[in-house]
């Protein structure tokens, strides 16, 4: 359980501003599909998190357990200086016509590539060793930040302090690391 909530929690907060948060807000105001968009975001991430979840996962086997902990650890910390940088999406984004889940499942795919969350399920499957938990954990983290920006649009994004949130998630993400690299020590004592 606790694999699912932190993967759940830390996803949520890295979320928030995030490009593909920023997607959400996208697809909801030009689609106007909320049903289909969700829809299409949830099977996307599925999909995308499952890959990384599986990569995490063989990773954990193939890496010896003191290196996977350096590079799960300096990850975390990584990632959390990631969060600090806003994401942007470019005005040249062109969506064609055709059903809201096609395009929102190829577009959510297509931006969760080399993502911060993608990389973040990787280390978490490697650094829990629950791949299944990780992978429903950081799919209801995208779910937790991305729904609501499909449903409140830019209303929601004038109300939530960005900012505010980014530092917490990178501060949860630091911590996160560093907890990591301070297990090497209590694995030596």
């Amino acid at each position: 359980m606790q694999s699912f909530l932190v993967s759940a929690g830390l996803v949520a907060l890295a979320e928030m501003g995030d490009k593909t948060q920023l997607l959400s807000f996208l697809l909801a105001a030009r689609l106007r599909k909320p049903w289909s968009i969700i829809a299409g975001i949830l099977v996307a991430t599925l999909l995308n998190h499952t890959l990384a979840g599986v990569l995490g996962s063989l990773l954990a086997g193939w890496i010896p357990r003191t290196a996977l902990i350096w590079t799960t650890g300096l990850a975390f910390i990584v990632f959390g200086l990631w969060t600090l940088h806003p994401d942007s999406i470019g005005d040249d984004l062109k969506l064609r016509k055709g059903s809201a889940f096609a395009t929102t499942l190829i577009a959510f795919f297509m931006a969760e590539m080399g993502d911060k969350t993608q990389f973040a399920t990787i280390a978490l499957a490697a650094r829990f060793q629950a791949p299944f938990q990780v992978v429903l954990g950081t799919t209801a983290g995208m779910l937790l930040a991305d729904v609501p920006a499909v449903w409140l649009g830019d209303k929601l994004s004038d109300r939530v302090p960005i900012r505010a949130v980014r530092i917490v998630a990178a501060l949860l993400f630091i911590a996160m690391g560093t907890v990591t690299l301070l297990s090497l020590t209590a694995d030596r004592s």
